[in-house]
């Protein structure tokens, strides 16, 4: 029996919304569908975004605490609606999930770091697809900085998966020059990350807190450990096949 291709795909709060200020449950159709047609080939673990912006949908927090707290408290909230969400919908598709919730501290300790790989190990072997979220109550790496990108880096490298795919809302990484112009450019493949950096305008998306420079330094962990990196624009349907195939301009970095 052939190896399938193990895919860590990070997908943002900016992707899930598609860009509005409700969870998209139309997009997180669009992910279980590829999913399950891809299923054969890959096996899957999920790096997912969103609990904020599930719980900003239905609740509004009043406090005179720092707006980082109101954060987790409202990550608290959204977490559990937003697992449900992928639960009923990848269910549709035949598909059964799981809930991770990690925080970097315990990628510094050598026996979590073997407690999270058996873990998810054993998930994936019984056909369950780990959707992980930083633990956003007892950690406030994500919310403040990097959108999860650093977080999908890591466990990517943990998992020595064969391919990260980060989602944003471009189609991967443009020329500056051409951002400049108004007219896109989508540098296709990167060999040196360095040069790569000369070519970023840091910009922020509306939900998320990353922006491309945090997505290059997740693909430079991920490239240490020699695993390939690809910047997709999740925003638009088939995101994951229509890289496989090359029908859309992406960025790879290898």
């Amino acid at each position: 029996m052939q190896k399938k291709k193990r895919i860590l795909l990070k997908i943002g709060s900016n992707t899930l919304t598609k860009e509005t200020d409700n969870i998209s449950r139309g997009k997180i159709e669009d992910l279980a569908n590829q999913i399950a047609k891809l299923k054969d080939t890959c096996e899957f673990v999920i790096v997912s975004s969103g609990a904020i912006a599930v719980a900003k949908q239905f609740v509004k927090l009043e406090s005179k605490h720092e707006e980082v707290f109101v954060k987790q408290a409202l990550a608290s909230i959204g977490q559990p609606h937003l697992i449900r969400i992928y639960q009923e919908i990848f269910r549709e598709y035949g598909l059964l999930t799981s809930q991770c919730l990690l925080s970097y501290s315990d990628f510094e300790r050598d026996q979590s770091k073997i407690n999270i790989v058996n873990t998810i190990n054993v998930l994936v072997q019984n056909n369950y697809i780990p959707i992980i979220n930083e633990n956003d109550t007892v950690a406030t790496d994500e919310i403040q900085f990097g959108d999860n990108d650093k977080l999908a880096a890591l466990t990517a490298t943990l998992l020595e998966v064969d391919l990260l795919i980060i989602a944003t809302n471009t189609f991967g990484i443009y020329t500056k020059e051409s951002i400049k112009n108004n007219e896109p450019k989508t540098i296709l493949e990167v060999h040196n990350l360095n040069e790569l950096l000369n070519e970023v305008v840091n910009s922020k998306s509306t939900h998320g807190s990353g922006g491309m420079q945090s997505k290059i330094e997740a693909a430079a962990l991920a490239k240490k450990a020699n695993i390939e990196t690809w910047i997709v624009n999740g925003l638009e349907d088939n995101f994951i096949a229509n890289a496989f195939k090359n029908q859309v301009p992406f960025t790879k970095i290898k």
